[in-house]
């Protein structure tokens, strides 16, 4: 029935596309029974996802549709359905959140199947990737993945920067693609063949066990957007339709970090502390780095895109805690950092599709996405405001919401270090948690920014003063179930974490370490007596201490809190450029880690006349540069072309020439066959 529940959410995702099409050629098809497909794959996916965690068992089947020596083998565990849940609740809340905002494109039946198409296949082909139990179905579903949603990048091609982006994306999925299946030829090489079950059974050395995880972390750290190789990310997020966005940040990426689980913790034969390290220290610079340039950004939805670099990061560093602790045989710490990773991709998987689909939401009200052409939305939209400030809370790992609780694990994690007999660990790893501790409040800062200049104070623009709540329940609707959601999770995370405890013991053979670790009240992930964390108990407390302060500031008429303008320094009323901008409220930071950036900052000022003091006009300009696109892929770009054009030297357009080609070629053929 779990595996019926499965293969229904693939094909419902084929057929909505398969919809969106015949609608070209059949105006009477419903356009609507696009996303009532696509919302009941969905559906069929959180089903499929919570039955094999609740009953865990490793299902297995045979599909007769690749090659004819080559059949699909399927393969369905607790790692594949906590990531089956992550696609559902997320295709689920673009179902209805889609109708609203592709309004404009239904009007044109063809665009409108071309992005309905792409979306279907896509999610279908994330689906497979999880359900693949062979190296040749596993490249096929991820190719689909990957070339689906580069039309979907690529959908506005008027714009020549989003063919640009498009281009960028596609070239490094592809190269990432590439580097997986060396990855799985290296580990196919020492087995007998490219099922998952013979890969599990080979006998590798250690040194080919080592390059095939370096392999398999840059193809997929590729598509994950770890730093050095996230470029494509903060390019194709801002271009992509908003809700094709909140699908590729909050569910593609995690569909990365399942290739690199599944590879690492489960195809190869053994771990070891090394490659633990190389996730440390990878996880660790990429969640600082993404941080910090997010906080830079002035693209709501580039900064989104740089903020999802900064939680893969974390994760991928959890990752390489239980990594650590694996290699050490400490299962049962191993099992609390996988725990603390999986909770955590699932809770950025929650809060990253709620905000890209409230940045959706006011691009579509406002017609902008420049933070500094917002503000005062907060009376303008006070729905949308309510909805992504929890996103907001939860992103900044506040307590009472689920980032909070993962990020407290991956502490807790990082705490158990003195089990540990090496010394560089028992040194690196406090530097790493330091390091989290210095993300968690850079990512607190970010989004006292992000929310603050978007909807307090006054509006910048005319089309913010203009803006107004979206009307549309079904867009409210879905941004709304993921807030709940988000706040859910931060007061019960246990009613997830023992699901997703299952996860741990599959991969590792092992649980948490304490036997009582998961209450319906409070969660002790090594034991009570070191650490815990009582969520119901702290709303419940946050609640009395709420209403006491409310009865003490109105049972006395004299001391109510009195109503006024906002003061305006004498000014004579407030005007836009009394506020903060985005450069303005990140600059202190800016100066603290200029050196992470490439800042090219100018002051000119334009003079009256001679003298000094008679200012005409001052123009402020900024830009501020990703030093891994600077220092690598510039440099590589003109490389790359510089030998393209030594080459093209080659096509002469002469027969004679090319002629002699040949014949040079068949020579040093028939002396190769000839050997």
């Amino acid at each position: 029935m779990i595996l019926f529940l499965a293969y229904s959410a693939v094909l419902l995702s084929f057929a909505s596309g398969g919809v969106a099409i015949a609608h070209v050629y059949k105006p009477e098809v419903n356009k609507q029974l696009v996303f009532w497909l696509l919302g009941t794959s969905g559906g069929m996916a959180i089903f499929a996802g919570l039955g094999e965690l609740i009953y865990p068992e490793t299902r297995l089947d045979t599909l007769s549709l690749g090659l004819p020596w080559i059949p699909w083998h399927i393969h369905f565990d607790s790692l594949s359905a906590f990531f089956f849940l992550i696609i559902g609740i997320a295709v689920f809340a673009v179902s209805f959140y889609a109708p609203h905002y592709t309004h404009h494109d239904q009007k044109n039946s063809e665009n409108f199947a071309i992005l309905s198409l792409f979306t279907g296949l896509f999610v279908a082909g994330m689906m497979l990737v999880l359900l693949a139990d062979d190296a040749f179905m596993f490249m096929i579903a991820w190719e689909l993945m990957s070339v689906a949603s580069y039309f979907l990048v690529a959908y506005q091609h008027e714009n020549a920067a989003n063919r640009r982006a498009a281009f960028l994306y596609l070239l490094m999925a592809e190269v990432g693609a590439l580097l997986i299946i060396l990855a799985f030829g290296v580990v196919a090489s020492f087995s007998d063949g490219f099922t998952f079950d013979a890969l599990r059974a080979s006998t590798i050395p250690t040194t080919w066990m080592s390059i095939a995880f370096v392999l398999a972390l840059m193809g997929f750290g590729m598509k994950a957007g770890l730093v050095p190789i996230h470029v494509w990310l903060p390019e194709a997020h801002p271009v992509a339709p908003s809700h094709i966005s909140a699908l590729m940040s909050g569910v593609m990426l995690k569909v990365a970090l399942y290739g690199l689980i599944r590879f690492c913790f489960d195809l190869l034969p053994e771990v070891h502390w090394q490659w633990g390290v190389v996730l440390l220290i990878v996880g660790t610079v990429s969640a600082l780095s993404g941080i910090l340039y997010a906080m830079m950004q002035q693209n709501l939805k580039r900064l989104l895109a740089y903020s999802s670099v900064e939680n893969i990061g974390i994760i991928v560093m959890v990752l390489g805690l239980s990594m650590i602790f694996l290699a050490n045989d400490h299962q049962e710490l191993a099992a609390l950092g996988l725990l603390a990773a999986l909770f955590h991709a699932f809770n950025h998987a929650l809060f990253k599709n709620l905000l890209f689909l409230g940045a959706g939401m006011i691009h579509h009200q406002t017609h902008e996405l420049s933070i500094d052409m917002l503000g005062g939305l907060i009376k303008r939209m006070p729905k949308t405001s309510v909805i992504f400030l929890i996103g907001c809370m939860s992103i900044s790992s506040l307590p009472l919401f689920n980032g909070f609780v993962s990020e407290w694990l991956a502490f807790q994690t990082a705490l158990q270090v003195d089990v540990l007999d090496n010394g560089v660990l028992r040194s690196l790893i406090p530097v790493s948690a330091a390091a989290l501790a210095l993300t968690a409040a850079l990512a607190a800062a970010c989004f006292v920014k992000v929310f603050g200049l978007i909807f307090l104070g006054v509006p910048r623009s005319r089309h913010a003063e203009k803006a107004k709540e979206i009307e549309d329940k079904g867009m409210l609707a879905a941004p709304a179930m993921l807030a709940g959601l988000c706040f859910f999770f931060g007061i019960f995370p246990s009613s997830i974490l023992h699901l997703i405890d299952n996860v741990a013991k599959q991969l590792l053979g092992s649980n948490l370490p304490a036997k009582e670790a998961l209450t319906f009240l409070s969660i002790a992930p090594v034991s009570p007596e070191q650490a815990s964390y009582a969520a119901p108990l702290i709303l419940i407390g946050a609640l009395i201490a709420a209403g006491v302060v409310f009865w003490m500031l109105h049972r006395n008429s004299e001391t109510t809190m009195r109503i006024a303008p906002t003061w305006d320094c004498g000014f004579g009323g407030l005007t836009p450029r009394m506020q903060y901008t985005s450069s303005a409220f990140t600059m202190p930071l800016r100066r603290i880690f200029a050196s992470a950036f490439l800042i090219d900052e100018k002051i000119e000022k334009t003079m009256r006349d001679d003298t000094t003091l008679n200012i005409a006009e001052v123009r402020y300009t900024l830009h501020i540069q990703d030093h891994c696109w600077v220092r690598v892929y510039q440099p590589l770009e003109r490389d790359v072309n510089r030998v393209a054009k030594q080459v093209g030297r080659i096509q002469t357009g002469n027969i004679r020439t090319y002629l002699g080609y040949s014949l040079a070629t068949l020579i040093l053929l028939l002396w190769v066959v000839s050997l």
